[in-house]
Parts: structure tokens; sequence; C-alpha cells
């Protein structure tokens, strides 16, 4: 089982998410967009033909005329100009969803640094869905662990955004105790995710299990992932030499950081944790990025981010 951290004394604005905050992160999202990947939708789904419903088209580029070409695609100022029949090719411009995984479970109601890990996801969350409806595209929300089984469908807009904000916020304030695997909530992350949909997990990793390799695969081969990996400076390093009391849930365990033992386990055992999650993801081939509760959200999120809607980041 992995370590669980311990439960800090509570700081005023650190350890519960505020719809204000989230709503204010809005700001950060001016001039910026979510990064697409260089894989074309032909290479993610076996070049089978999209059915995703087209927005509009843009007009890409005029050449030869060729047998077959509709002829009301003619562009007869080229051909006038060049005496010689010319069409134009358009490209559609597609619809977009983003759906954001947040981890609920206990682990990650800890923090050491300005915030906990839980308050950090949530502000994460917030500003990729403003850069995703920056974008022009329609976000969603899923939350699991801690008793959480929320859902938001995909909307566009200002008010789809907020939507996703009041999700997280309630997750937040009704999140409990009870644990969920990460396998259980891909089952569910796998029934919201429709074709051409992108999904961004947000967790600590610690309830990653060997079970969610399959899940996690199948969703890999189908849509663009990224995780998003939660942690804290006393799961990297250990606090100074002393004796500490740690809480976890009702059960409360005093730990002498002082034993030369106990200090050189301490972020293994953490570490460990994480791994396995990252194993996962190494394995197929997902970005993840590692988020501490104190970074600059925009700085540490930039690998996902893109100036423009047309950008894309190497995977």
């Amino acid at each position: 089982m992995a370590p669980q951290p311990p439960t800090p004394v509570p700081s005023p604005g650190a350890s519960t998410v505020a719809l204000d905050e989230l709503i204010a992160l809005a700001a950060l999202a001016h001039g910026a967009s979510l990064a697409r990947s260089r894989r074309s939708v032909a290479e993610r789904s076996g070049g089978i033909a999209s059915r995703w419903r087209g927005r509009g088209v843009d007009f890409r580029e005029s050449r030869i005329y060729q047998p077959g070409d509709e002829i009301r695609h003619m562009d007869w100022r080229v051909t006038a100009r060049s005496g010689k029949p010319h069409t134009k090719l358009f490209e559609e411009e597609r619809e977009q969803s983003l759906l954001l995984a947040l981890d609920c479970n206990p682990g990650m109601r800890f923090g050491t640094r300005v915030r906990f890990k839980s308050v950090q996801a949530a502000r994460a969350a917030a500003l990729l869905a403003w850069m995703a409806a920056a974008a022009g595209d329609r976000i969603g929300a899923l939350g699991f662990g801690g008793g959480i089984t929320g859902e938001v469908r995909p909307a566009g807009g200002r008010r789809g955004v907020l939507r996703v904000l009041r999700a997280l916020r309630d997750w937040d304030a009704a999140a409990s105790a009870a644990p969920e695997p990460l396998s259980a909530a891909l089952a569910r992350m796998r029934r919201l995710l429709r074709p051409g949909m992108r999904l961004i997990l947000l967790s600590d990793g610690f309830t990653a299990d060997a079970a969610a390799t399959g899940p996690l695969a199948q969703i890999a081969a189908r849509h663009e992932v990224a995780v998003v990996l939660l942690r804290d400076a006393l799961e990297l390093a250990p606090p100074p030499p002393g004796r500490y009391a740690l809480q976890l849930g009702s059960a409360r365990q005093m730990i002498d950081f002082a034993d030369a033992r106990v200090r050189a386990g301490w972020s293994e055992r953490f570490a460990a944790a994480r791994a396995g999650l990252t194993a996962q993801c190494a394995a197929l081939g997902i970005r993840v990025l590692e988020l501490d509760g104190h970074a600059d959200l925009r700085r540490a999120l930039a690998p996902l981010l893109a100036r423009s809607r047309h950008s894309t980041v190497v995977a």
C-alpha cells in the first residue's frame, strides 16, 4: 500500500478550494491556449474517418483542378490569372473537447508549502479550463476518490467553464476519507470520453494500481492524454531532525526524524508511490508534468500551453 501523507494544520486560504480564486485565474489564460499534439486524428484512430461536428471551414490553398473536384469550389481569380483551372481546398475546423479528471482521494488533502495538493490541482484544472475555452473548446470534468463520483458534461464558453469550477469547489468541500483506486476512476473516464476528446488527469499518483494499466492504455490509444502529477515538498525531503506528530484520519503517530533510517526511507517511500503512475505513463508515451503546491501555474504548465490554437508541443 502506498504511503499516505500526514494531515498538517490547515492555514487560511490554503486548505480549501475558493471559487473566486478559480474564476480569477481567467486572467492568466489571456493570450494562451492548450497545445495540441502533433499526432493526427488518423494516427490515433487507425485511419477511420472522424464524425466530429465541424464549426466551420478555413481556406487552405488553391491547386490545379483535378477530375472529381467540385465546380462550386473553383478559384476563378487564380484560374483567370494563370490561364489554368484551379480549385480551392478547405480545411474543416473541428470542435475539440477537454475532460479534466481530478483526484479527490484523501492523499490529495495535504500540503506544507502555501496550499494543499488538492487546492493546487483545482487551480491547475481551472487554468486549463479557461485556456481551453479561449480556444473555443468544450470543457468537462470528472471527480474521483474521497467518495466523489461527480461528472460535468462538456460545454463551451464561460458558462461551461463556470460549471466545471463550481464542481471543483463542491467536490473539494464534500470529499471524504474513502479512497478509490485509479483503475475504477479510469473505467468511469472511458464511459465519459467521446471521439476527439482530450484527457488531462490531475493526481498525486498514490492510488495508481496495477489494474489501471489496461484501461489507461485503451484510453491513450484513442485520445490525447496528459498527467499533472501533484507533489509536496515534505514528500520530496524529510523535515529537520526532531519528533513530529503525524495524523492520518483518526490515527495519530509520533515519528522521530532524528533517526537516520527514518529520514533515509521517508522520501523513497513517497517516490515509489509516484513511480507507479509515472512508469505506466512512460510505457504508453503519456506526458507527465510534476506540479508542486507552491509552483507558478503558468510556468509549471508551460509544456501543455501554446501561444495560439495552432501551436504544437512534441509529446
